[in-house]
């Protein structure tokens, strides 16, 4: 049953099963964020798949596993902008209450809204205004970038993956470029965006024979030595630097 949609609302779904629509909103970016890096992947998903709690967006631009048991409440938010570009979106909060991922409508409202048609919601309160995004500071040569300049000279497919409790979104391909803008080291790519903060990495730690023969595995940490999330996977010349 189709309803005249409000501004915000609180979906009266259960996680799981707004996901479902996923792959009826046209092409939406699945973001999500932590310790100072920001995974994007954008265009069609062609399947949902469910097993148990677990859900998967499969597509040729997306490759998320997802734990259902890890999600909380759902928010619709037909609010947000780009100059003249609707982008209306689904927060997917976690169990603590934070946004945990969200799926952004790139195709405006008209196929996002007639995708969650079905879905009943409830007045949402106004959203906290989000802080400005925290600019790290560019060192000459961050450590941060070395592993996707590396893998962009060689030229080779590397596996690019944000994991998160409740969460692991994946990319895989050859990196056409790695631009420095603002703080922040950016793959961009037509169906990925890494954003990386400057500073947030600093150091990769390696651990082999995880990506397949002659395959490294490499883990983010930060200053404190502790892992962010971020993991990069591939064939160990494309992705350590050699003196």
């Amino acid at each position: 049953m189709s309803q005249q949609r409000l501004q915000r609302e609180r979906l009266l779904h259960p996680a799981a099963d707004v996901l479902e629509a996923a792959g009826r909103l046209g092409r939406v970016m699945l973001t999500t964020s932590q310790g100072g890096a920001t995974h994007e992947r954008m265009g069609t998903v062609e399947r949902v798949v469910r097993s148990g709690l677990g859900i998967r967006l499969v597509g040729a631009a997306h490759d998320a596993e997802i734990d259902a048991a890890a999600l909380g409440v759902v928010i619709l938010d037909r609010t947000g902008r780009m100059k003249d570009k609707a982008l209306p979106r689904l927060d997917f909060h976690g169990r603590d209450g934070a946004v945990l991922f969200s799926l952004v409508g790139l195709d405006g409202l008209e196929p996002f809204d007639a995708g969650i048609a079905d879905l009943r919601g409830m007045p949402a309160e106004a959203a906290v205004p989000a802080a400005p995004a925290e600019r790290g500071e560019m060192a000459e040569a961050d450590p941060g970038a070395i592993p996707f300049e590396v893998a962009r000279c060689a030229g080779v497919p590397v596996r690019i993956e944000l994991q998160r409790e409740g969460l692991r979104q994946a990319w895989s391909g050859i990196i056409e470029a790695v631009k420095p803008a603002m703080g922040f080291i950016n793959v961009m790519q037509p169906d990925f965006h890494l954003h990386l903060r400057a500073g947030a990495v600093a150091a990769w730690r390696m651990r082999a024979g995880r990506a397949g023969a002659g395959g490294v595995e490499l883990l983010a940490e930060n200053a404190a030595g502790d892992w962010i999330g971020l993991v990069v996977r591939g064939p160990e010349a494309a992705l350590i630097r050699r003196n």
